[in-house]
């Protein structure tokens, strides 16, 4: 009886310690994470402010990843509202071919890339293998 009796309490207190270890799905992550690490890229957890008329809501907090850019460069913003189509802020699709033509390569849980003066950034629903990262990786390199 004595036997289990210390077998219920060592249960309990270890327990506790299962929820500390990461599922799969987070540990995917994680992977992918340092694999862009590797690849060049940084990568933030940001809050981002979507626009109304994305067809599918994207999460409030949404991996960003991004690099360096070369200045002197004109900014812009694209969104993805459904799987290949980029539209701007006035919903007006992507007219640079070029550009167009990069953006097309993404996988489908790419809500939005921008490129500043400083940085290009993207913003990635993390469900993809490491050939999306690795499309991710060159698509922002050509466009930095």
């Amino acid at each position: 009886m004595t036997f289990w009796i210390v077998l219920l309490l060592l249960l309990a207190v270890v327990s506790p310690l299962v929820w500390l270890i990461p599922s799969r799905g987070q540990r995917g992550r994680m992977e992918l994470r340092l694999a862009a690490r590797r690849m060049g890229m940084s990568m933030q957890l940001s809050r981002q402010d979507w626009p109304h008329w994305l067809v599918r809501e994207p999460p409030t907090a949404c991996a960003q990843y991004h690099r360096p850019r070369l200045r002197g460069r004109e900014a812009w913003c694209y969104w993805q509202s459904e799987p290949g189509i980029w539209l701007n802020q006035w919903r007006e699709p992507c007219e640079d071919a070029a550009v167009l033509a990069h953006l097309s390569g993404l996988p489908g849980d790419v809500y939005k890339v921008e490129a500043s003066s400083q940085m290009i950034a993207l913003c990635w629903g993390e469900r993809g293998t490491a050939e999306d990262l690795q499309r991710i990786a060159d698509t922002l390199k050509a466009l930095a």
